[in-house]
């Protein structure tokens, strides 16, 4: 997997000059060793740049500024700490003078009980509204603590931290995204329908790919190619191949070799395959292990050119650094209301199996194109554990994104059947079964072992513009 990405944060130390200035020295002192600790860089002002290395005048904000734009390529997000109550329009007049447009995040240091004499109180409980206030004045999407005041070395504060990262990840991985589709969505899925110019209003390009020149550009290469061989053997390495012919094994390394050459010419972060039926009726295999491997190594490939899919599963992975997989909610569980079976046939990443999965034949499919032209499927139980879920979509009719996220987990509960499937557990999951049928989302869902749901409901409804529905509900 991709190493983790080192979180680079723009800090604001707030100051009123008529609290005491000690606590604007010391708060910023805190923040830089609190980030540090939890492998973060603080880009922030120093002591010699202004009073404190805080921001207060309007002359700090424009130093504060500068200094942002000079390291505006790495910070992915802005913390403005509140040790006292903090000047308002210095903190508001930085961000907006330094051009940045990433996740804000506003935490504000309570006073101690015994400790509230003129000298060493700090009043950030009311600074904190005054900056927010000024905040929504400036236009400036922002972020809250989930307590009102946090010690910035609290647990609450170590948890909240993280979630902001994930918020400021999604965000600056949506970026300028380029997904890849490669060939024409199967005849048969209307349901994965989406609009390439809401994508590209939001940002997100989407760079096609006929499967005419995939097979092309296969037909080539040489079995003898480095490149084909590193990949032959990385797919022998990956998943136990008894029983599948070394030609299909070849056809497989190609088609891998081709479409990461592809990638990386085109400049494609991710993608999505139409994986049903011509690949199997023309090419003679199922592309499900090579779309595994690339999910498993965080380069996201959803099925059935599912571009919203693999949209949906890059939000998840930039939260958690961690796979996602792509799958249907599939089938109901017995008569539990709560429970449901999550299936593919599958292409469903290494990380999500509860033993190492076995390469195996497309069951679906092979009644239609013969069970020869389908080995390549990635089989086995999904293992039990925490997980997100997610779908985001364009709303053609309104000209938006909307979708929903929500908190989960698979179970242990026993399951025979064949593909990769798993059993889910949601809360209140009627009620999201209803509402995804009356908003018209697709059977599709990207899953994720992690709980980001919230950093993804957070990074999608405040920052990017985006519909989006927390589901069963929000504490807040």
């Amino acid at each position: 997997m991709a190493a983790k990405h080192e979180m680079t944060f723009g800090v604001i130390v707030g100051n009123r000059g008529f609290f005491p200035g000690e606590l604007a020295r010391t708060g910023r002192e805190e923040i830089i060793k609190v980030l540090n600790e939890a492998g973060a860089k603080a880009i922030v002002l120093s002591p010699e740049e202004s009073t404190h290395g805080a921001v207060e005048t309007y002359a700090e904000s424009q130093r504060c500024a500068e200094l942002f734009k000079k390291h505006a390529e790495q910070i992915d997000g802005i913390i403005i700490t509140l040790p006292n109550f903090g000047e308002e329009r210095g903190i508001v007049d930085a961000i907006r003078l330094s051009g940045l447009k990433v996740p804000v995040l506003v935490q504000a240091t309570p006073d101690r009980s015994d400790a509230m004499t003129i000298e060493v109180r700090r009043d950030s409980f009311c600074g904190k509204m005054s900056c927010c206030n000024n905040l929504m004045q400036y236009g400036i999407p922002y972020s809250l603590t989930k307590l009102h005041t946090e010690s910035l070395t609290s647990p609450e504060f170590k948890a909240d931290l993280e979630w902001f990262s994930q918020v400021c990840r999604i965000v600056k991985g949506l970026k300028n995204l380029r997904i890849g589709s490669i060939g024409a969505r199967p005849a048969a899925f209307n349901t994965v329908r989406y609009s390439e110019r809401i994508f590209e209003t939001n940002g997100i390009s989407i760079e096609p790919i006929d499967l005419s020149e995939i097979f092309g550009r296969i037909n080539r290469l040489k079995d003898s190619d480095s490149d084909v061989e590193a990949k032959l053997a990385a797919i022998k390495s990956y998943v136990s191949t008894d029983g599948v012919t070394n030609e299909a094994l070849v056809k497989m390394a190609k088609l891998g070799t081709v479409i990461e050459g592809w990638m990386k010419q085109t400049h494609v972060t991710v993608n999505a395959v139409q994986c049903w039926t011509s690949m199997e009726e023309f090419f003679g295999v199922v592309p499900c292990t090579i779309m595994s491997m690339m999910s498993n190594n965080l380069i996201p490939s959803a099925c059935e050119v599912d571009v919203p899919g693999v949209l949906s599963m890059y939000m998840l992975q930039l939260a958690s650094n961690t796979p996602s997989a792509l799958l249907d909610w599939n089938n109901n569980y017995g008569g539990d209301p709560n429970k449901c079976v999550c299936f593919h046939c599958s292409n469903l990443p290494k990380h999500f199996f509860k033993a190492a999965p076995t390469m195996d034949y497309q069951a679906i499919v092979a009644g239609t194109v013969g069970r020869e032209n389908t080995f390549g499927t990635c089989v086995g139980r999904v293992k039990s554990g925490a997980m997100t879920f997610a779908r985001f979509s364009t709303d053609d009719r309104h000209g938006i994104i909307r979708g929903y996220v929500g908190p989960a987990k698979f179970t242990d509960d026993p399951l025979e059947t064949f593909g990769g499937a798993g059993v889910a557990e949601i809360p209140q999951l009627q009620k999201l079964l209803k509402y995804i049928c009356r908003e018209g989302f697709e059977h599709h869902v990207a899953t994720n072992f992690s709980e980001v749901s919230k950093s993804i409901h957070e990074a999608a409804s405040r920052y990017l513009g985006w519909e989006s529905y927390y589901h069963p509900e929000l504490e807040d």
